[in-house]
């Protein structure tokens, strides 16, 4: 059983007080955005059963969301849109949504820890790998980034209700795949994924 506290208890007794966690999602999706959450708990915050959000029941998540959202210090979010993700990679767009959760935060940080990616910021700052269920400040970015996420998801279902967006979030399953096949691709889908290429790359020689 992993310490969720170590590396805040940590950091706490070097002085540092105000610890941002930060994690993205929508890394595999092929569509819609990737969005990142910087969070700054409380010292002594407290919530049994918080874990890397893709762990957690829906029901779970959205409780721990609304706990979070009420007691934590402060709260970025990063978006950044499937054109972006296009244009730079969805590497390098992780980053950015990354740093602009972080420059959203709405309290003040003197440290930043990172779910796996390491960023170029003028706050020290530590990468942690699998993070979001290492640290409790990360894992509480994973559920706002998780669940802020699934909500635009919801909303992209229901513009386009035969895609079965609220079911797979985007992610490329079967009846996701099947339906870009029988009616196309989107404004929303990512160009660059391979998935959603190889159906452009067919209409094209098609037409």
């Amino acid at each position: 059983m992993n310490d969720l506290y170590k590396y805040e208890k940590n950091l706490y007794q070097k002085g540092y007080n105000y610890i941002a966690g930060i994690d993205e999602v929508g890394r595999g999706p092929l569509i819609g955005p990737v969005v990142s959450a910087a969070v700054v708990l409380p010292k002594g915050f407290k919530l049994e059963g918080l874990t890397d959000s893709k762990k957690l029941s829906v029901k779970k998540r959205n409780t721990f969301f609304d706990i979070i959202k009420e007691q934590a210090l402060g709260i970025g979010i990063g978006i950044i849109n499937e054109k972006r993700i296009d244009e730079i990679n969805i590497y390098q767009a992780s980053k950015e949504a990354m740093k602009e959760a972080l420059n959203n935060l709405t309290c003040e940080v003197d440290y930043v820890l990172i779910d796996a990616l390491e960023l170029d910021i003028d706050i020290p700052s530590y990468a942690i790998i699998k993070g979001d269920s290492k640290s409790i400040s990360i894992a509480a970015a994973s559920v706002i980034a998780k669940v802020t996420r699934d909500k635009m998801m919801e909303e992209l279902d229901k513009k386009y209700p035969v895609y079965g967006f609220k079911n797979h979030k985007g992610y490329p399953t079967k009846k996701h795949l099947s339906a870009l096949k029988k009616y196309g691709i989107l404004n929303e889908h990512r160009l660059s994924y391979k998935p959603v290429y190889a159906i452009l790359e067919e209409k094209n020689k098609i037409n």
